[in-house]
């Protein structure tokens, strides 16, 4: 599996710290149980596990989620952990108060379903907060995936978040120093959408 691959070396293919659009737009999670999406390393889910939340990290990479366990465990933090495919994962109704996916890029169906998902799992005044690239990443080559359909824009974020307030959706250029892989200007699409 290609993430095994990328996660089996010493160092944090993405580094240790958390993504700096999480830490700035942290404050709009509301305390609680927190579901992070495809969180590989485990940067997002240990720092907000530091924060006081309660954290789930799932990912389809054992490898990842076992450097994940011992990150948490060096911040002297605890996470749990779910081995599983996110074609497969039940995200339950109502559930989650806050649901964090960083650069979690997906093929277009299963991730219009996740998402779909993902509104549903909220529960009410839950927050969902996303950073993804856009396809103009592709002109940047810092990082993300090879081909634009595995990315995302805000109109159809918009749409496929649909039930959700938007307190924050833009598209912009922002530096990346996120270890190895994103690295350089990158360009994203941010999202804070809470659900009413």
């Amino acid at each position: 599996m290609m993430w095994d691959q990328r996660y089996g070396g010493e160092e944090y293919a993405y580094g240790t710290e958390p993504n700096e659009f999480l830490v700035a737009m942290a404050g709009r999670l509301p305390m609680g149980s927190v579901l992070c999406l495809g969180e590989g390393e485990g940067r997002n889910a240990a720092w907000l596990a530091g924060q006081g939340y309660e954290v789930t990290a799932v990912d389809a990479s054992r490898v990842g989620l076992e450097k994940a366990e011992r990150l948490a465990a060096k911040r002297g933090v605890t996470i749990t952990t779910l081995h599983s495919d996110l074609a497969k994962y039940d995200i339950d109704p109502d559930a989650w108060d806050g649901i964090v996916s960083v650069f979690c890029h997906l093929p277009t169906t299963l991730r219009a379903d996740v998402h779909r998902r993902c509104v549903t799992g909220l529960c009410s005044g839950g927050v969902m907060l996303l950073e993804a690239y856009t396809p103009r990443q592709l002109g940047h080559g810092t990082g993300g995936p090879p081909v634009a359909e595995l990315m995302m824009d805000a109109e159809t974020l918009r749409v496929e978040l649909a039930g959700l307030e938007f307190l924050h959706l833009k598209e912009c250029e922002r530096e990346i120093r996120e270890g190895a892989f994103h690295n350089g200007l990158g360009a994203v699409v941010q999202v804070v959408g809470r659900k009413p």
